[in-house]
């Protein structure tokens, strides 16, 4: 599987293409819809299961250091769940979550997914001006198309990242849900 079969697969997912449009149609500069979202769809597919896995959000990021209040974020989330309901979305501006993280700050929403925990999580997918699907992996596909999790390098720099890469591995638990993951622990990988 290369990016272009990810691309592929997004295209031809009818509920994935809405969800693209309706995040598109909020104008966000530098928006991406990102993590689960694209590492699931990969992961069923490559485990050739039947019925989607379902979702606990779809993260919709964006980059606006012009605005970062909090409340803007929880309006989107209403904008999109009121052209889409049912629909766990997630809304965050990247230009204010290196606060909340304790991290230095991002300089854009692909920064920013450079430094998600996993390298898998690592991947963002948004529609151009003609509704091209772009996906982004700042870290490659290698390990998402080979089911293997491993820690991005940002998450091998300091005790305390380390830890949090442990306690989400075991908190996600992926492997009951795609058997064939391999999970690593502290490697770098990018």
């Amino acid at each position: 599987m290369n990016e272009e079969n990810i691309i592929s697969l997004i295209k031809e997912d009818q509920w994935m293409m809405n969800i693209l449009k309706a995040a598109k149609s909020l104008n966000l500069p530098d928006w991406w819809i990102c993590a689960g979202f694209v590492r699931s769809k990969i992961w069923d597919t490559l485990h050739h299961l039947s019925e989607r896995t379902p979702l606990p959000d779809i993260d919709v990021i964006y980059f606006d250091p012009t605005n970062m209040d909090e409340l803007v974020e929880k309006k989107l989330e209403e904008k999109l769940t009121s052209l889409i309901p049912n629909i766990p979305w997630s809304i965050k501006n990247e230009a204010r979550m290196h606060i909340k993280s304790n991290m230095p700050p991002y300089s854009s929403s692909v920064d920013a997914i450079s430094k998600f925990p996993e390298t898998v999580t690592a991947l963002g997918v948004k529609l151009d001006e003609k509704n091209n699907v772009i996906l982004t992996a700042p870290c490659g596909i290698h390990d998402v198309v080979h089911l293997k999790v491993k820690p991005t390098p940002f998450f091998t720099v300091t005790e305390e990242r380390v830890k949090i890469y442990k306690e989400r591995m075991e908190k996600k638990d992926w492997q009951s849900t795609w058997s064939k993951l391999k999970v690593f622990h502290i490697h770098n990988s990018c």
